[in-house]
């Protein structure tokens, strides 16, 4: 059978490749066949031995050409319908003609595009061999692209960068290359192809030229490294700069403080008080560079402690009034009861962003006041602090730009009222840092309110609140001159459930108190002292309580008779917690006597201590010894850490230790932190007792502090050295003769 279709497919063969012979031979074929048998038929019916009937004969020939029609009959319609096929073959072959023709085209066009492309393109068989290569690749190699193909040459790799691949499975890495010009860092994106149904997969090498983005990402990392390096210094020079500054700020402040401890004169008295205000101010600047740079750098930490929100707030306020009631303005706060009793945050830096506010508020605010309110916010858990001015305002076209740093609302406004611009800017990051917000709303000459909103989670360990005092349905008029004061008492009055009478005139006060009967009558010190007592003896008459407010400079001016009339006072700016005593203690009770009040005694430390004194600076050496000396103890003092170490040592030897140790951070040859783990390690040594050791520095960054603390000491006291600090971180320290 085999055989056989060989024979067959090679006759196939043979009439396909000689069609001109093979149509000659069937002609003559057909023509022999037909010719013998026409030839035989008429010659045997005309044979004498035949019996030639003529009828059969016409039957026969009739017959023949019957047969000869139908063979003719059915050749035209086959012919038609090889006619037809070969239309449609034809038509076929100009259609498959067309097609090759575009297929050709869109090869030459994508061989050309791909040849054009600026990235490299490279296809490689299973063995590496490199089957195309565009004018690219060859233009990188150096090399024709008929050295290229059939090879697996290979760019020579400087440096290997980022190896990675894709989910679909496309490799995509960065090498460094070596080409015909330089190197050059390429991307590459390699990936499994398949060109031919009929062929095995080949690897498809896409590469694009990336040196301009390395070298751009290079030079980035490098000035970032710079940046990271300058941010360091910078740090480090602030360091360094305020530890300079505050040395000789603490001889400044410490000598001027003890200057005005003296016997001065008026004139004297004024200049060191001058000397004592410009330190301070100078204080104040050297502070607010630090946290602006902590800041910037990004080492600003939070704390998240629970702190009480309203304490806080009337702080501030108490903390300001005096500045304010000098400028013949009036400040005020009030909390909302709303909000929970204690928060978790960070105490000290909302503290900072509000007296910060707070202070502007009071230095650009002329006549009226300033309100510090603090109410619940738009959002769960938010609070805002409400800080409101009666002052100069602020123009729309400066209320973005008083947030940048070192600006200020404007020349004229700098020049008068002085400021360095770093306010504004450190508040609104803590702010941010702390997941707030801060806007504003002024109007030229009519004041200026600043909203500060802050999330702050009630904390879990809340202690009670405090109640109020229960004043539903009974009246109480408050009569004072100062409509923010008036209208924050109102509110919290109303809040507690009172009718409530605001009024500003005597005249109309005094029409006011037949109306009814009055639980409590408020009147302000500031309309008069003479009025007021007058005041006084009318409403005590209707009210039930008739209490007048001061500030601490009238309290001080007020005698005792002029209180008979009043059955309480209170001392503004008023607390909260004082106005609801005031108004819920028995009516009967009289007021106290306000006797003259005697300028307060400096805390003093009533025991004799040994106290050990490194510093390095003459001045401020001379300085902690005068200190020390006026509170009644004895201080040696060492210029270096290895002699005050020499000097501890020879102490304890002897059996004099010393009661306390003032340590000076930076002193030469041992420095303070080496000189404190020596004295640590010898008490370890010996089994000592801890010789309590306060660090004595300028430095006033987290990382100096912890600095100190780990090398083992138990405190930090910040120069410029303030008598009330030192007086209380010694307070606590018992004489060695004492302790044994």
């Amino acid at each position: 059978m085999d055989g056989i279709k060989q024979l067959r497919l090679t006759l196939r063969r043979l009439t396909r490749r000689n069609r001109r012979i093979v149509s000659t031979i069937r002609y003559l074929l057909i023509f022999t066949a037909t010719f013998g048998a026409a030839y035989g038929f008429i010659r045997g019916s005309v044979s004498e031995t035949a019996g030639y009937d003529p009828q059969a004969f016409a039957l026969g020939i009739s017959f023949l050409f019957a047969l000869a029609c139908l063979a003719l009959a059915t050749l035209s319609m086959r012919m038609r319908w090889l006619k037809k096929n070969m239309r449609k073959l034809a038509l076929h072959n100009e259609a498959l003609i067309d097609r090759n023709w575009e297929l050709k085209e869109a090869e030459e066009r994508a061989r050309s595009l791909f040849e054009s492309q600026s990235d490299l393109i490279a296809l490689r068989d299973a063995r590496g061999r490199l089957t195309f290569v565009n004018d690219t690749f060859c233009h990188y190699a150096g090399k024709p692209r008929s050295d290229l193909l059939g090879s697996t040459r290979t760019l020579p790799v400087i440096e290997q960068g980022d190896d990675a691949t894709e989910p679909g499975g496309t490799r995509v890495h960065d090498q460094k290359i070596q080409t015909a010009f330089g190197p050059r860092w390429i991307a590459w994106r390699e990936t499994l192809v398949r060109p031919n149904a009929n062929q095995g997969a080949e690897l498809q090498c896409v590469g694009r030229d990336v040196t301009d983005r390395a070298e751009s990402e290079h030079a980035l990392g490098l000035a970032r490294d710079h940046a990271v390096s300058a941010n360091r210094a910078k740090s480090k020079f602030l360091a360094v700069a305020s530890h300079e500054i505050r040395t000789p700020l603490n001889g400044i402040l410490g000598m001027s403080n003890l200057l005005l401890d003296t016997q001065l004169n008026p004139e004297q008295a004024a200049y060191a008080k001058a000397v004592k205000d410009s330190g301070e101010a100078l204080v104040s600047l050297v502070e607010e560079l630090l946290d602006f740079s902590k800041i910037e750098a990004g080492k600003i930490d939070l704390e998240h402690r629970p702190f009480h929100l309203g304490a806080m707030i009337e702080e501030i306020t108490e903390l300001l009034a005096p500045r304010a009631q000098a400028r013949q303005i009036e400040i005020a706060s009030y909390v909302d009861e709303r909000l929970p009793r204690e928060v978790i945050g960070d105490a000290a830096r909302l503290r900072q962003v509000l007296l910060n506010l707070a202070s502007n508020a009071v230095k650009f605010t002329a006549e009226g006041g300033v309100a510090l309110i603090a109410e619940p916010g738009i959002w769960p858990n938010e609070i805002s602090f409400l800080i409101r001015d009666t002052g100069i305002g602020i123009a729309p076209d400066a209320q973005q730009r008083i947030f940048r740093e070192f600006e200020q609302a404007g020349e004229e406004i700098a020049r008068e009222y002085g400021g360095t611009g770093l306010g504004l800017a450190i508040s609104e990051r803590i702010v941010r840092r702390m997941g707030g917000r801060i806007a504003l709303e002024s109007a030229i000459g009519r004041g200026t309110t600043f909203e500060v909103s802050i999330p702050l989670e009630a904390a879990d360990t809340s202690a009670p609140a405090a109640p109020m005092p229960d004043l539903a349905g009974k009246a109480v008029m408050v009569v004072t001159p100062h409509a923010i004061a008036s209208s924050l008492l109102a509110r919290r009055l109303a809040r507690w459930g009172a009718q409530v009478c605001e009024t500003t005139d005597l005249a109309i006060a005094e029409a006011l108190l037949p109306e009814r009967a009055w639980h409590a009558v408020l009147i302000d010190h500031a309309l008069g002292a003479d009025a007021v007592q007058a005041f006084g003896r009318r409403a005590a008459a209707v009210a039930a309580h008739c209490i007048a407010m001061f500030t601490p400079a009238e309290r001080h001016d007020v005698q005792p008779a002029e209180m008979t009339a009043f059955t309480g006072y209170l001392v503004k700016p008023v607390r909260a917690a004082s106005l609801a005593a005031r108004l819920t203690t028995d009516a009967s009770t009289t007021a106290p006597d306000l006797p003259d009040e005697a300028p307060l005694p400096r805390p003093q430390t009533p025991k004799q201590l040994s106290i050990l004194v490194a510093e390095d600076n003459e001045i401020n050496a001379l300085l902690i010894r005068s200190l020390l000396t006026k509170l009644g103890h004895e201080a040696v003092l060492c210029t270096d850490g290895r002699a005050a170490l020499e000097s501890w040592i020879a102490a304890e030897t002897a059996g004099t230790r010393y009661d306390a140790v003032l340590m000076d951070v930076q002193m030469p040859h041992l420095s303070g932190i080496e000189t404190v783990r020596a004295i640590r390690a010898r008490e370890a040594e010996r089994g000592l007792p801890r010789t309590k050791i306060l660090a004595l520095t300028a430095n006033a960054l987290v990382e100096d502090r912890y600095a100190c603390f780990e090398a083992g000491m138990d405190g930090f006291l910040v120069k410029p050295l303030d008598r009330d600090n030192l007086v209380q971180a010694l307070r606590d320290v018992t004489p060695a003769h004492l302790a044994a």
